[in-house]
Formats: structure tokens, C-alpha cells, sequence
């Protein structure tokens, strides 16, 4: 959406290095992961004229530019400064502790020259969730001391795990989230099994007093993926007023998921090895700076 709104390049970073830096995982591991994320990245629709996907291991290795952006960055934030943004402690890898430097880099047009031909003003976007916000706080006060303009983010929420707003979808426990790779089967025992339920006990208590759509999981995706505002509002109500069921509104966020996971799983089968190396290919995009 923000593509088609403001007909502007998109940069898309694949963290595959620092995944290597956390993870008990080989790099030509992660490589290899970041292309296969690369995948459903494009299977989303982004227009390839206007997309540049990069993996870090890659890219740095290859743009004398994006290194030197990173150097700049490196020099002007302390081993303290990044101790107290994000918890780093002295028996943490080095990788680590530089890694802040490399996420930051691609905030700035000067690390893309083949993109914005060589402009250093070209202002930044950066859509992110909100456990991201240290990286680009880092960013922001030190594109001053750079000389550049400080990247504006815009932040989302995390959708809540299918057990309660307590926790967030994590890949690491499977029952907490809905995968792109789940099938309709998946899917429906999922929520039917696992998301947290705003409704009454019993039938009957749940006729008379409704059910709460402020904890209830299954509303709560509703409010991200149906489109329809005026169909949701009448599911929330009612939900609330009691006429709906739990069971009637997760066979809801059925319907809507085993519909937009299908699409996406469709396309993502069409998304080839040449096609991911279209996208991530370092070039010039359709446009003029």
C-alpha cells in the first residue's frame, strides 16, 4: 500500500547476518533463509521496478558505498551507547555489538547509489515494528552528527499469539501463531484449538452477556485482515450483544485466513531462484533522482 500511495523506491533489508550473530546457525544457512523469506516477501505483489531486496552478507561485501556509510556510523556510536540501548554485556561477540551500525546504514540514500544516483537528501521511511525502535533511535541521533536527515518511522503493532494478547506470534512455538506455509486443515485447527476466546463459559451465559472482543483473539485478527469495516462491525457487535458464537466468529476468521494464506501460498509457487535474483540484484530502479 505504501508502494502504490507513494510511487517510491523500496528497499527491503535481509537481516541475514545478524540471524547468524543470535542463532546456533550456519551463515550459508541463514543466507540461504533470507532467500527463501526473499519469496514471500515478493509473493505480497511489491513491483520489481521499484523493489530492491538485499541480503547484508551480500550487498556489503559488493557496495563500497554501503561500507562506507557503515564505517561513518560505526565511528560516531560508543560501546556504551549501544551497551544501554540494547542490553549488550562484555561477554557478547563483537559481531553483535556492530551489528546496530549495519541495520542503520541502509537509512540513508548514499548507501544506494545505483538507486538515487548518488543524492545524500533523499528522504527515509522505515516501517517497522515496534521492537525496532532502538535500532532507528540509534539512527536518528546520529544522522545529525552525519550531516544527513534523520529516517521517520512508522511503526505496527505485533499481532497478539492465538493464546492471548499476553505473548506475540513467535515461529519458534508453533501453536502461537498461523505460518504462510500452514494449509486450510492447519489453519482451521489452530484457531479452533488455540485462539484465546472472548466468549462466556456456556451458551446461555454467553447469550446473556455477550462475549468481549478486546481479548478475543479471533476479532482481534479480524480487525488486521477483513476489509469489509461495515461486516466487521456487525461481527463485533453481535459478538458483544451475544447473537454470535465463539464458535461463529473463529469459522469467520476461518474463511478469511484459509482465503488470504491460499492466495499468498498460490503465488509464492510461481516465485522462482531467477526471480528472487531479479529483486535482489544490485540496479537501477524506475526512477529518475
Amino acid at each position: 500500500w505504501l508502494q502504490d500511495t507513494f510511487d517510491v523506491p523500496l528497499v527491503i533489508q535481509m537481516t541475514d547476518d545478524e540471524k547468524f550473530l543470535w542463532k546456533d546457525l550456519t551463515i550459508e544457512e541463514t543466507n540461504k533463509l533470507a532467500h527463501e523469506n526473499a519469496k514471500d516477501i515478493i509473493a505480497c505483489g511489491f513491483d520489481k521496478d521499484k523493489t530492491f531486496i538485499f541480503s547484508d552478507v551480500e550487498y556489503i561485501s559488493e557496495s563500497t558505498e554501503f561500507y562506507k556509510m557503515m564505517c561513518k556510523i560505526q565511528k560516531l556510536v560508543t560501546f556504551n551507547q549501544v551497551k544501554g540501548i540494547f542490553g549488550f554485556t562484555d561477554s557478547d561477540s563483537i559481531g553483535k555489538i556492530s551489528f546496530p551500525a549495519i541495520q542503520a546504514t541502509p537509512s540513508f540514500s548514499s548507501a544506494f547509489p545505483q538507486i538515487f544516483n548518488g543524492k545524500k537528501d533523499v528522504p527515509c521511511l522505515i516501517p517497522c515494528a515496534i521492537d525496532q525502535d532502538p535500532y532507528f533511535r540509534m539512527t536518528r541521533d546520529v544522522a545529525p552528527r552525519l550531516g544527513l536527515l534523520k529516517p521517520a518511522l512508522l511503526h505496527s503493532t505485533f499481532f497478539p499469539a492465538l493464546q492471548g494478547a499476553h505473548g506475540k506470534m513467535s515461529a519458534s512455538d508453533p501453536n502461537s501463531s498461523i505460518f504462510l506455509t500452514d494449509s486450510d486443515e492447519q489453519i482451521k485447527t489452530k484457531i479452533n484449538k488455540y485462539a484465546f476466546s472472548g466468549g462466556k463459559p456456556t451458551e446461555e451465559e454467553h447469550r446473556k452477556y455477550g462475549g468481549n472482543c478486546d481479548i478475543d483473539v479471533s476479532y482481534q485478527y479480524l480487525t488486521f485482515f477483513m476489509e469489509d469495516d461495515d461486516k466487521l462491525a456487525d461481527i463485533k457487535s453481535r459478538y458483544s450483544s451475544g447473537k454470535m458464537l465463539t464458535g461463529e466468529l473463529k469459522q469467520e476468521l476461518t474463511n478469511v485466513l484459509q482465503k488470504l494464506v491460499g492466495e499468498h501460498r498460490e503465488r509464492r509457487l510461481n516465485v522462482t531462484d531467477d526471480i528472487v535474483n531479479e529483486y535482489m540484484k544490485s540496479r537501477k530502479l524506475k526512477f529518475e533522482y
